[in-house]
């Protein structure tokens, strides 16, 4: 026997999902598929028994993959958790008879009972229970109101009944239901309400979109440089350096290991910036350089997510990612991209048409700066000043644009038009926001700080062989000619290979004019991603995806490269 949860989007399965299961959750792709299914395990009288959270689904005749899987996961053993928003329920009742219909046994969770009372929404729970002839419990997933007594009550779930209804029959029976057990009372306009309101029309919409964007950006800024200057570059000072200085002296201070371990001596002692090394930079980099602005950014996303904005910002941008071959909600993928590539990539799993998937991923890969290249750009360029940091991110802003443009007349296929439910605003649960900012920053270092690890040990090796004195004189006649670079930027671009933002860090000792680091920035931003990256989109599109993406990386960073280096003074 399994517990499968089933309902509509944006009603709460996540939340119930992981009050169920806790956190040992487990990630996988349904066979066959790239549609990600969450599995756990939850008690119930002292046996363990797994939980699926399908993908949302408005009823039981797909339309695209993620409702397919969601069909094709109940089997007739298992119990169906129907998961309902107590808020919208004449639209939701129309799953639930459809559940009904296929005989599998079928509990409904009243989910969203606290915004319901708030709204002025008042369900007769028994008599709505009796008129389904299956358990229903009220719950509040987010802060676990109902959860005991649902998971207590699924093994009281009988058989729902098998009665075959046509689709005007459904809608009369959900007619009739509401009307008995739902009543409505007078409530005054919340806040809430007024900015659902002006946050989805185009007029003030739009105005507080661009003021949000502003917003988060400026704070994932300060929050990210106040963590960096105030409390971990002084830590690193203090603590970090000290060792990797005792270890250079336990070693001798040269040798293979010494070089991969702690890297070259800067002026006779370790710089955390510039040695290269394991303990050195590789520390260096990803905790005090990169981690103060992810964890800001993904702060700020959760809060974002949690209180229902991105579906709004979705809608809003629809109009303009139609033009890019793309509906609205390609810029919830771009916003995740601007924390980490790899997320903002598997988000990309939402969009119905291999065409509007390979454009976004191709986008996001080149055009899109993530977290830690925002910062590692910012420290290239900031001693030049604001200017050349803006000019940066506005070229990439434009390239974005026109690839876009170019890419939806080029790339066949069709883009779909939005159907995106709109949750209403709800205060965000604190633990909720917390627990996933924790397991997003770990998966993060997990992920990050193994690839720049293996990155520089990969480019120690390669330079101590003599290797990247080769490709320096081979790619000279490009590095030099095209994009006017010293030839020793050769390492920074093999290093972009592996991790862009590290590779930024390492043309820092090269003394690089201002025109320059506009340039090696500019394209080591738009150059190939990480490998984590290339991983993600090699199992998310294939190799004929990922050999197109390559291809057009290559010819556009270069081109603009050459551009710049021709045009700036």
């Amino acid at each position: 026997m399994r517990i499968i949860l089933i309902g509509n989007p944006n009603v709460g399965k996540s939340a119930l999902f992981s009050r169920m299961t806790g956190v040992n959750a487990v990630v996988s792709n349904y066979p066959g598929t790239t549609v990600e299914v969450l599995r756990g395990e939850t008690a119930i009288n002292r046996k363990k028994i797994e939980v699926i959270d399908a993908p949302g689904v408005y009823c039981l005749e797909p339309t695209c993959k993620a409702e397919e899987v969601a069909v094709e996961l109940i089997r007739k053993d298992d119990i169906v958790v129907n998961v309902v928003d107590a808020t919208n329920l004449e639209r939701n009742l129309y799953l639930t008879l459809q559940l009904q219909e296929r005989g599998v046994p079928v509990i409904v969770a009243l989910n969203i009972w606290d915004e319901a009372k708030h709204k002025g929404i008042t369900i007769d729970v028994e008599k709505l229970e009796k008129l389904l002839g299956v358990p229903v419990v009220p719950t509040v997933a987010v802060s676990g109101e109902g959860v005991k007594e649902l998971v207590s009550r699924i093994e009281d779930a009988a058989s729902a009944p098998q009665q075959k209804r046509s689709v005007p029959e459904r809608w009369g029976d959900i007619g009739a239901m509401v009307s008995q057990v739902q009543k409505l009372s007078h409530r005054h306009h919340t806040f809430f309400d007024w900015l659902e309101d002006v946050t989805i029309g185009p007029l003030t919409g739009i105005p507080i979109a661009i003021l949000v964007l502003i917003t988060a950006f400026l704070v994932v800024r300060l929050v990210g440089e106040g963590l960096i200057t105030y409390a971990l570059d002084p830590l690193a000072e203090s603590a970090l350096a000290p060792f990797c200085g005792w270890v250079s002296g336990l070693l001798g201070g040269e040798g293979v290991l010494h070089r991969v371990l702690i890297g070259k001596l800067i002026e006779g002692g370790v710089d955390l910036k510039q040695s290269l090394g394991l303990l050195s930079t590789g520390l260096y980099v990803i905790v005090v350089m990169v981690l103060p602005y992810v964890l800001a950014f993904y702060m700020v996303l959760g809060f974002l997510e949690d209180i229902g904005y991105l579906p709004r910002l979705a809608v809003l941008s629809d109009v303009f990612m139609h033009r890019l071959g793309m509906h609205g909600f390609a810029v919830l993928p771009m916003l995740l991209g601007l924390g980490c590539n790899v997320p903002g990539l598997l988000a990309t799993r939402s969009m119905e048409s291999e065409r509007e998937r390979f454009i976004a991923a191709t986008l996001l890969s080149i055009g899109v700066p993530c977290s830690a290249m925002q910062a590692m750009v910012i420290g290239l360029l900031g001693g030049f000043g604001w200017r050349p940091v803006a000019m940066v991110f506005l070229i990439m802003f434009l390239v974005w644009l026109c690839l876009g443009l170019v890419m939806r007349r080029l790339v066949k296929g069709f883009s779909p038009e939005l159907l995106l439910e709109i949750p209403p605003f709800r205060w965000p649960a604190v633990r909720a926001m917390a627990r996933k900012l924790l397991s997003r920053i770990y998966s993060f270092i997990v992920e990050a700080e193994l690839v720049v690890l293996v990155g520089i040990t990969l480019l120690n090796l390669l330079e101590a062989v003599g290797v990247i004195d080769f490709l320096s004189r081979l790619m000279a006649p490009v590095v030099s000619g095209l994009l006017g670079l010293p030839p020793q930027a050769v390492g920074a671009l093999l290093l972009g290979m592996l991790r862009k933002d590290v590779a930024v860090g390492m043309l820092t000792p090269l003394a690089l004019t201002q025109k320059q680091a506009v340039i090696a920035a500019t394209v080591l931003a738009m150059f190939f991603p990480c490998a984590a990256t290339f991983v993600v989109v090699l199992k998310e599109l294939g190799w004929r995806a990922l050999l197109k993406m390559t291809g057009i990386m290559l010819f556009v960073s270069l081109l603009v490269g050459s551009l710049l280096n021709f045009i700036m003074p």
